[in-house]
């Protein structure tokens, strides 16, 4: 938004431009040097806002469902919220990554390319840690990971992000399998230094600790389903089509559903005072004549008349016509 001159601003800008001290060529020539952009080729955004606040909304969701996954498998309290989501160089993000730390690559079919999950040391021995038994505590020894913790780690995280597959529903169906394991992003080369990648960072919080899980998206990977990023794409709302079975077996369901029916012989309206005082043998007063016929409702809603009667010797109502009018009608 432009800075609002004063007053004062104002008269000295008219007194300057009366004297000949500045020229309206002068703010012209201003105008159009503020019309160049320095672009920087080798950060290429190839994102659009748009698509980076859907990315960021599919993410948020992931980020509630691994805060509930995770909180009953480690059986502690567990916080994980997105804390950003900007689109970089690979290079760039590798950068980033600190030399040793915890890389687990995931593919996507049917989407081609490979995503990748950096989770801080902290956060990844806080979890092996309570899935052990432990308290949670954090021991950053990732250069010296046995078999049997990068087996634990590996399969805690695979069946985790098992759940990004609910988070994406919305826009594409995909089915994340486990791919590789690193401890050092010098020995990862998943695109082109120079590929555009979306990295969302999730703050994460397990008990006493915390830290950051990265996850990095290569351009490449989202490139068929970047028109659904769109916000027009989630305005949207389409019409599903109904199977013929799927109508059958709905009808079949509200053939079988039970329904109270009720005869109501007539109402009556007293005070409160006479209700309190209500006692055994009394006599209420309805507002229906004996020859009148019953109106019959099914759950709140008048639907026959009636004449009671017996039927094999037990209390039964005869459907005298079909009650029409109002929304409730069909026929």
């Amino acid at each position: 938004m432009a800075d609002v001159l004063s007053q004062s601003e104002i008269d000295a800008l008219l007194s300057a431009l009366n004297t000949g001290e500045m020229s309206a060529d002068d703010f012209k020539k201003e105008e159009e040097e503020r019309k160049v952009k320095v672009y920087d080729f080798k950060r290429a955004l190839r994102f659009s806002k748009d698509q980076i606040r859907s990315l960021t909304r599919i993410h948020e969701n992931f980020a509630r469902i691994l805060t509930t996954y995770f909180s009953a498998q480690l059986r502690t309290y567990v916080q994980i919220n997105v804390a950003s989501a900007d689109q970089i160089p690979y290079e760039e993000f590798i950068r980033s990554v600190p030399k040793m730390t915890i890389l687990n690559v995931y593919e996507l079919p049917p989407l081609d390319g490979r995503i990748l999950m950096e989770i801080n040391p902290n956060i990844a021995y806080s979890m092996m840690d309570r899935v052990m038994g432990g308290k949670g505590v954090s021991v950053n020894k990732v250069e010296n990971l046995t078999e049997i913790e990068t087996t634990i780690m590996s399969q805690l995280f695979e069946r985790a992000f098992e759940n990004l597959s609910e988070a994406w529903s919305t826009v594409a169906d995909i089915d994340p399998v486990f791919a590789e394991f690193e401890v050092n992003p010098q020995f990862l080369q998943m695109v082109s230094p120079n590929e555009t990648v979306v990295v969302i960072s999730l703050n994460t919080t397990i008990g006493e600790t915390s830290g950051m899980i990265n996850i990095c998206i290569p351009h490449v990977v989202l490139e068929p389903i970047l028109p659904k990023l769109s916000g027009s794409y989630w305005m949207e709302t389409k019409k599903k089509d109904i199977k013929p079975e799927e109508t059958a077996n709905l009808e079949k369901r509200i053939k079988t559903a039970n329904v109270p029916v009720v005869a109501e012989l007539g109402i009556s309206e007293i005070s409160i005072e006479d209700f309190l005082m209500l006692d055994s043998g009394d006599v209420i007063q309805l507002n229906a004549r004996i020859d009148d016929p019953l109106t019959i409702k099914i759950g709140e809603i008048p639907k026959f008349t009636g004449q009671p009667g017996k039927s094999n010797n037990k209390l039964a109502i005869q459907i005298l016509e079909t009650l029409k009018g109002g929304d409730d009608d069909d026929e």
